[in-house]
């Protein structure tokens, strides 16, 4: 049941997408829309997906053919995130850098919580063979790992989505509720755009290297990250660069 400040499961379900990038084969393109379809989800994006549309990926939706037609194709993994407020790396392998770590049924809570207040959600899945680049990982806020068996933790594409759709679909039928007054937060757009400001102003201060800038911006990612920046704190953010980029006022 929902209550003041609250969004219907069915409406917040509405704000969580899944991306999946550059998948393989096109049948687990297929079985993920149909895996969605089964949780109430229904926005599923491929970012350069080897061969889609495809006649394999018909055949798998099995009924889902409404998702699957709706999948948007996009060339990157920032045109995917476009608009996102919290996006979630799907990834069994641990990193040396990469973004607060959690299990998949907190992910799915923490989800659940961000598309009721309103934000919108990614969960974000790799290629079959490698999954998620260290790169497509830093673009997210949280990493979630699956609780696979220790000696057996190959896990089918589909199934991974299947099990992050239904976390998050459970969380949301046990009342989530919104974050308790909370701002606007930033999107993936003005987050991507501070991390480029950043960078820039950092070297051009000469205190980055700029042939030796990918550790100490994959740690300031992680750091921000964790933050969860609001809208009105990235303003603030690159307020401040751009005066210190324009160094001190002449009298």
């Amino acid at each position: 049941m929902s209550g003041p400040g609250t969004t219907e499961p069915e409406t917040a379900l509405a704000r969580v997408r899944v991306v999946l990038s550059h998948t393989t084969h096109p049948g687990n393109i297929g079985a993920a829309a149909r895996a969605l379809k089964t949780m109430g989800l229904a926005r599923l994006v491929v970012v350069n997906p080897r061969q889609f549309p495809d006649a394999q990926a018909t055949a798998m939706a099995v009924g889902a053919d409404d998702v699957l037609d709706a999948a948007r194709v996009c060339a990157s993994l920032d045109e995917a995130l476009a608009g996102t407020t919290l996006a979630i790396a799907l990834t069994a392998r641990r990193r040396d850098l990469s973004p607060l770590a959690l299990d998949l049924r907190a992910a799915g809570g923490l989800a659940a919580t961000e598309a009721v207040s309103g934000g919108e959600v990614a969960f974000v899945f790799g290629t079959e063979m490698s999954g998620l680049s260290n790169e497509e990982v830093m673009r997210c806020q949280r990493v979630a790992h699956i609780a696979t068996s220790a000696t057996f933790s190959s896990l089918n594409l589909a199934a991974a989505v299947q099990l992050a759709a239904y976390e998050t679909r459970v969380a949301l039928l046990g009342g989530a509720a919104p974050e308790p007054d909370r701002t606007p937060p930033a999107t993936h757009e003005e987050v991507e755009s501070l991390f480029a400001h950043l960078e820039a102003s950092v070297v051009q201060s000469g205190f980055l290297d700029p042939d030796n800038r990918r550790r100490l911006m994959e740690r300031l990612r992680r750091l921000f990250g964790r933050a969860r920046l609001e809208s009105q704190e990235v303003n603030i953010l690159r307020g401040m660069l751009s005066a210190w980029d324009q160094g001190p006022h002449k009298k």
